[in-house]
């Protein structure tokens, strides 16, 4: 008999534990994009290190104006002005130079009127220590300023930089093994016999993880024979493997028998979830297998809901799991079953709705949704105007 269904956040909770977080390795800025930080990163100075001008002006003490004042330098970035303001002088100053000593505020040029270095106030004015960007504005050496498991965006690798690193420790790539079964299938572009089918699930799987720091490794294409999957199992050499197809019930799904006859362990098989009830979970020596079902569009939901965080779990992601968002629903929704769904939907006007056919072999309503609909087991019926909780596809 097969094992009863098992819910989304056990599965992702059991699946989280056959695996621990791959080993760290301290890589330049430009390695860093999209991988986790596997440290806090500190501030190694502040920033700016001193009072800076935040316009183009006239750096002076406030309680001179209107004037007249004499100007008696200039200010530039990364060439300050070295002497010291007195009573009714300024300085020229340029966005970003620093402060001279004894100013407290900027003048902003179109609002200066100059003859000469004799200048006066010619419009409203600053107010007191107006226009002048404060030392540590931005942050002060210490403070940390991404903390170990956030995800080295763009802008955090910026702030990484002006912090003063050159490098920064990471967790190493994860290695994933993708393969698909079935004797259907031929590769992308290969020519077609009447019973043959174009594999899919490889180059999807690897375009659903570009943006994830990991190296694919593809297997290929197995035949549905047991001998041929266990070999393929045997060789592996990978933190995760990922198989679609054959992890069914059928006479032709392998994957459970042939990861035990490797050496395997199932952990746990069959999902309470649509599409993809069929996903399996084990372990193969040091590597986390992951038996997607053939299905594109199950492949592609349950990659979303496992494969992807179990990735971020290995890379030591703080929140590995997908986020979602609410969104207000445009159509209604009938009462949902003890299976959570995950409906394909497109958003328009503010709105977002299902696809009208929700068929899992239909490739086309996949590549055309812009997010899924998340509906818990037993939900009950939603109306139009209802909140809907939806993860956001690329």
């Amino acid at each position: 008999m097969p094992p009863p269904l098992l819910s989304v956040t056990d599965a992702q909770t059991r699946l989280f534990a056959l695996g621990t977080p791959v080993a760290v390795q301290t890589v330049p800025l430009r390695e860093a994009s999209g991988r986790w930080s596997a440290a806090d990163v500190l501030a190694l100075r502040t920033q700016p290190t001193t009072d800076l001008s935040a316009m183009d002006g006239y750096a002076l003490r406030f309680d001179d104006l209107p004037g007249p004042l004499t100007v008696i330098g200039e200010s530039a970035a990364g060439r300050r002005f070295d002497g010291t303001l007195g009573a009714n002088q300024s300085v020229r100053i340029f966005t970003g130079a620093a402060m001279p000593a004894g100013a407290d505020s900027v003048l902003v040029q179109e609002e200066a009127a100059r003859d000469g270095e004799t200048l006066r106030l010619a419009g409203e004015g600053p107010k007191r220590g107006g226009n002048v960007r404060r030392k540590g504005l931005d942050f002060s050496a210490g403070e940390t300023l991404v903390g170990a498991g956030e995800r080295l965006t763009p802008a955090r690798i910026a702030l990484a930089a002006i912090a003063g690193h050159g490098t920064l420790p990471v967790r190493r790539r994860v290695r994933v093994a993708i393969m698909a079964s079935g004797d259907e299938l031929v590769a992308p572009g290969a020519p077609l016999t009447a019973d043959a089918l174009p594999e899919s699930n490889g180059v999807m799987l690897a375009a659903l993880l570009a943006d994830l720091p990991v190296e694919v490794i593809d297997l290929g294409i197995l035949p549905d024979r047991i001998d041929a999957i266990v070999d393929t199992f045997a060789q592996v050499d990978a933190d995760i493997l990922v198989t679609t197809g054959g992890a069914s019930v059928g006479d032709h799904d392998l994957i459970r028998p042939a990861l035990q006859a490797a050496g395997g362990n199932l952990d746990f098989w069959r999902i309470a979830l649509r599409p993809g009830k069929p996903m399996l979970a084990g372990r193969l020596r040091n590597t986390v297998v992951l038996g997607l079902p053939g299905n594109p569009v199950s492949a592609f939901v349950t990659a979303t809901i496992f494969l992807r965080p179990l990735i971020a779990h290995l890379a030591a992601a703080a929140t590995p799991l997908p986020g979602t968002r609410h969104a207000i629903l445009g159509v209604a929704l009938p009462a949902n079953d003890h299976r959570q769904d995950y409906l394909r939907a497109t958003t328009n006007d503010g709105r977002v709705a299902p696809a009208d056919r929700q068929d899992s072999s239909m490739v086309r309503t996949l590549a055309r949704a812009d997010c899924l609909i998340v509906r818990a087991p037993h939900a009950p019926a939603a109306a139009p105007g209802d909140s809907v909780e939806v993860i956001l596809l690329a």
